[in-house]
């Protein structure tokens, strides 16, 4: 039996969302650890988080990404170099990421740093594959084209929900999820997360790029769909 975890970010800390033969179900924990040992064993984890931080250079994943998805690419950021993130403040963080790639660092990328880097780590001993995906690309990918209409609004929120459904995706009902800090792009970017990792655990997904990129820190750098 199949089991995919697709995971977002949330005020909580994380948020999953389980696919399984059987159906779907989702979990809220304060670290990705005790988030993804709540569902072991699985097959692949997918997570909206950046997988191989670059050094000098802008990532592939994130300009293909941006094409993807076209009106709403904004939805991607560029992500910083490991350097950068290491930096104790966001004006050192802006001076760094300029110096190494010539573009400089915005407040939110930088708020993500804490994020980012317990993923980092918490990759190095995961025993199950863990790939980077990015919603909005397994949005367009499921739709067969680029969604145009954020999913902040009631519109967008339902159209993606519709999508999920149709590939097996069911997000309905409250999920467990009642009373907890878990917004409704939360659970829907986790549960397209989770569509694109059955389909690498299927072996028809691809990435972006394909090959991935290889940094400095080892990490295969690509988004998944």
């Amino acid at each position: 039996m199949t089991r995919v975890l697709g995971v977002d970010a949330c005020k909580a800390g994380w948020v999953g969302v389980l696919r399984t033969a059987t159906g779907v179900t989702a979990f809220v924990a304060p670290t990705i650890d005790l988030l993804v040992k709540q569902f072991d064993p699985l097959d692949v984890v997918a997570i909206d988080m950046p997988i191989g931080l670059p050094d000098t250079a802008p990532r592939q994943a994130d300009l293909l990404a941006r094409a993807a998805i076209g009106r709403l690419s904004s939805s991607v950021f560029t992500t910083p170099v490991r350097a950068a993130l290491q930096a104790p403040t966001h004006s050192e963080a802006v001076l760094i990421n300029r110096e190494l790639t010539g573009q400089g660092l915005s407040i939110q990328a930088y708020g993500l740093r804490a994020k980012l880097f317990e993923v980092d780590e918490w990759i190095g001993r995961a025993t199950t594959r863990v790939v980077e995906v990015h919603p909005e690309v397994s949005f367009a990918y499921l739709a067969g084209a680029p969604l145009t209409v954020r999913k902040s609004t009631w519109a967008g929120a339902e159209r993606r929900r519709a999508l999920l459904a149709a590939a097996g995706i069911s997000l309905a009902g409250e999920l467990g999820l009642a009373g907890l800090a878990v917004g409704v792009d939360d659970v829907l970017d986790a549960g397209a997360a989770a569509w694109s990792a059955l389909r690498v655990a299927q072996g028809e997904a691809v990435s972006l790029p394909n090959p991935p990129e290889v940094f400095a820190d080892g990490r295969p750098a690509a988004i998944w769909v």
